[in-house]
């Protein structure tokens, strides 16, 4: 099979260009193009925050294409994306076309844009319906993503839009179009409070699931560390998917690891991308 991982937690420290150029260095196949940067949400105040960020300017696709060239020189490709969130934001929703227009001028395949939380699966499926047609003539395909919300009572996750194998089969069936499939995140299923599992949900999707966001937690925090360092049982995930046949990539979103190891430079980057490698590759020799 084939390794990614998000790239957004290595350009914080080095930038976009660097960060796919160590990401094919390290030994992944492809990179996933993280567009957060699109449009920076200040979460204080609920709005965009003003940025010169190049994905943000008029020459964005030129951007896109500049790191689908960086990618090549270092025998990587781009195979999904992630769209900027929150999706109740009016101007985050705004620049999903964007967001598919950078995922297929980069050369991915899969946009992941998220569901509204508190929104019920035919609710989000108006948003998604509306997007497909754009998707389709850029040969994008959507995917929605199992989320979760936060309980303080409890102290715990809660359920949210595609939290339980029901809702997110239920948001898959009301949108109904090839076009549109499951990503599931293997972190966000195995938290306490969401009442699945990270296998359940595999299971449950099938061949809907063509996409992965996958990372290591507590079964508590959605803490987004590197595989094989917390506690989710990774041998019954690859069990799963091996089950269902599952043919897409093994893409990372440990994007807290770089920041927890305390990468400051280059080189420090790149000994935790080649880390955040080493456990991808691990996972894929549990494939075969």
């Amino acid at each position: 099979m084939l390794t990614s991982t998000e790239i957004n937690s290595i350009a914080n420290v080095v930038g976009e260009e660097k960060a796919v150029e160590l990401v094919g260095k390290a030994g992944f196949d492809a990179w996933d193009f993280s567009l957060f940067k699109m449009g920076p949400y200040d979460w204080a105040n609920k709005c965009l925050k003003p940025s010169d960020h190049p994905l943000c300017g008029n020459e964005y696709l030129a951007f896109a294409r500049k790191l689908k060239r960086i990618g090549e020189e270092y025998g990587i490709h781009c195979n999904q994306s992630h769209a900027p969130f929150p999706v109740y934001c009016k101007e985050i929703r705004d620049l999903y076309k964007k967001a598919i227009e950078c995922t297929a001028e980069a050369g991915g395949t899969i946009c992941v844009i998220h569901p509204d939380n508190f929104k019920s699966p035919e609710e989000n499926s108006e948003m998604y319906l509306k997007m497909l047609p754009f998707a389709k003539e850029h040969g994008v395909k959507i995917a929605t993503e199992n989320m979760w919300n936060w309980s303080d009572e409890k102290g715990c996750a809660s359920p949210a839009a595609c939290s339980s194998p029901e809702s997110f089969l239920a948001h898959i069936k009301a949108v109904n179009d090839d076009h549109f499939v499951a990503c599931l995140d293997i972190g966000h299923a195995e938290m306490f409070g969401v009442n699945t599992t990270a296998p359940e949900m595999i299971n449950t999707l099938g061949s809907h699931l063509q996409a992965l966001h996958i990372h290591d937690n507590d079964l508590r925090h959605d803490s987004h560390n590197i595989p094989f360092s917390m506690s989710i049982d990774f041998e019954a995930v690859v069990k799963a998917l091996k089950n269902v046949n599952y043919s897409g990539y093994l893409t990372l979103e440990a994007d807290n690891y770089i920041h927890n190891i305390g990468a400051k430079s280059e080189d420090e980057v790149f000994a935790g991308v080649c880390e955040l490698a080493n456990s991808a590759k691990k996972l894929n020799e549990m494939m075969k």
